[in-house]
């Protein structure tokens, strides 16, 4: 296990990179606490495998440094790093069986037998193929394979970390959710240090400690999913975490008070005037629906019964919003206004949150 620190690092494709758009990966200046999860979670092309294969050795940055328990790995080949990686699709050896996949990294590094046989079924049990450890890996389905690769990362108990590069995309979705609370699981009892990319939210926020949110190349947050639902650090955060995102729209800020179209949207803090484009954000959950009085004029146009609530969709000028009601809710057919509830209200300038009079920066 390792605390793993990104020091000033980024990293470009092209031999001489002129700004910051020509970085696939901007700077980044991080500590990794040593034995936590962490997903990095964004849309493709976000940077995410970049920055994964940089911290196992396949990737050499173009700037910065990338350090193990403080000491400089940037430049020491992946064998050197200690670290097991599982990529996207299965990487096995068709011609061993499942056991000797399986116990292949252990006897690599001259474990015990005994070990080796204990671990092996531990691991087996665990991705579900304790009834195939003697059957060839040729001839397994694609989701069988990746189990395969999956376990074989997992087997080592002394590694300094555990990469995982979207390793449930060939998995059946049913055995998805089983494998990640196995995961979860596994770093519960051994605590390995655990990264872990997705584009799933689902995925993210079920597996990790700490999500870390890319966009464009920049890790635009790093918390605990309760910290990205409540207090989005920018509104790609905002729109990408929750089901449906989080609505945005434009305001002039005056004080305690946002003035969205005319209408007036109580905030729950005080804020100095912010510089650039001003907008709120208000997730779905903190929208009610209203008929005449205060509130902002909106007028409903569908409603989704999803089981467990509806999600109404509405539109506020030309501007797009979504509220959520409880399963059983009644919309009334003459709602005509929607309020927030001020402390899920947020405020950004040029994308970025605007950290209230009285909050902690």
């Amino acid at each position: 296990m390792a605390k793993i620190t990104l020091d000033n690092l980024a990293h470009s494709y092209l031999p001489n990179p002129a700004s910051e758009d020509d970085f696939a990966l901007k700077e980044l200046n991080h500590d990794w606490r040593d034995g936590e999860a962490y997903a990095l979670l964004g849309a493709s092309g976000c940077g995410k495998s970049t920055l994964l294969n940089i911290i196992s050795g396949l990737l050499e940055p173009s700037q910065g440094r990338i350090l193990f328990d403080d000491v400089d790995v940037t430049h020491a080949p992946t064998a050197e790093r200690n670290i097991a990686q599982v990529f996207q699709f299965p990487v096995v050896y068709d011609t061993m069986s499942v056991r000797d996949n399986l116990a292949f990294p252990l006897r690599n590094r001259g474990a015990e037998p005994d070990y080796v046989a204990r671990r092996v079924q531990e691991i087996a049990q665990m991705i579900g193929m304790e009834a195939e450890l003697d059957r060839k890996a040729r001839g397994l389905t694609a989701d069988a394979k990746q189990k395969i690769s999956l376990g074989r990362g997992m087997v080592r108990e002394d590694v300094n970390a555990l990469l995982f590069d979207e390793p449930l995309t060939v998995i059946d979705p049913h055995m998805k959710w089983e494998l990640r609370t196995q995961l979860k699981a596994l770093h519960n009892e051994f605590g390995h240090t655990m990264i872990y990319v997705t584009h799933d939210q689902t995925e993210a926020l079920t597996f990790a400690d700490k999500v870390v949110v890319m966009y464009d190349g920049r890790v635009v947050q790093i918390g605990t999913p309760q910290e990205l639902f409540e207090r989005p650090a920018h509104t790609f955060v905002g729109y990408f975490i929750g089901s449906p995102g989080m609505n945005v729209m434009d305001a002039e800020i005056a004080g305690d008070v946002a003035r969205v179209g005319g209408a007036e949207v109580p905030l729950a803090a005080g804020y100095a005037p912010p510089a650039g484009r001003v907008q709120i954000g208000v997730r779905p959950e903190f929208v009610r629906l209203t008929t005449g009085g205060a509130g902002l004029p909106a007028r409903v146009t569908r409603i989704e019964d999803v089981g467990r609530h509806k999600i109404v969709r509405l539109m506020a000028g030309d501007v797009e919003l979504s509220a959520i009601a409880p399963e059983g809710a009644a919309i009334a057919a003459d709602a005509d206004r929607v309020t927030f509830d001020p402390a899920g209200v947020n405020v950004y300038a040029d994308d970025w949150r605007v950290v209230p009079d009285g909050e902690a920066a």
